[in-house]
């Protein structure tokens, strides 16, 4: 059984502005990506246990292709997306995430 999925605002936007930066490499690229990064997801959803925790509380699941986390905890039996995160950039600047959930 599935956890039901949440994305975080700031996590939506850090999945749009790679959508279109990816777009602009290769029309359909963008699709490509968001598929993996969809296949990342529902997997964490699936098995969230099965990704080793990371900051405090939170977990990482790699996207296979492409170099992105997704950084999500299990709050109130939902997966919660906290950050879609590029590998080689700014590791750690979503944490201030976990500290500031939302309700």
């Amino acid at each position: 059984m599935s956890l039901p999925v949440v994305f975080r605002p700031e996590a939506r936007t850090e999945v749009v502005e790679a959508w279109v930066w990816y777009e602009e490499q290769r029309p359909g690229l963008g699709d490509e990506m968001v598929a993996c990064l969809d296949a990342a997801v529902a997997a964490a959803s699936r098995n969230p246990e099965a990704y080793a925790r990371n900051y405090g509380e939170a977990r990482r699941a790699l996207v296979r292709r492409f170099p992105y986390a997704v950084f999500y905890m299990v709050e109130g039996g939902e997966l919660v997306v906290l950050a879609v995160a590029h590998t080689s950039r700014k590791p750690g600047y979503w944490a201030d995430r976990i500290r500031t959930r939302q309700t």
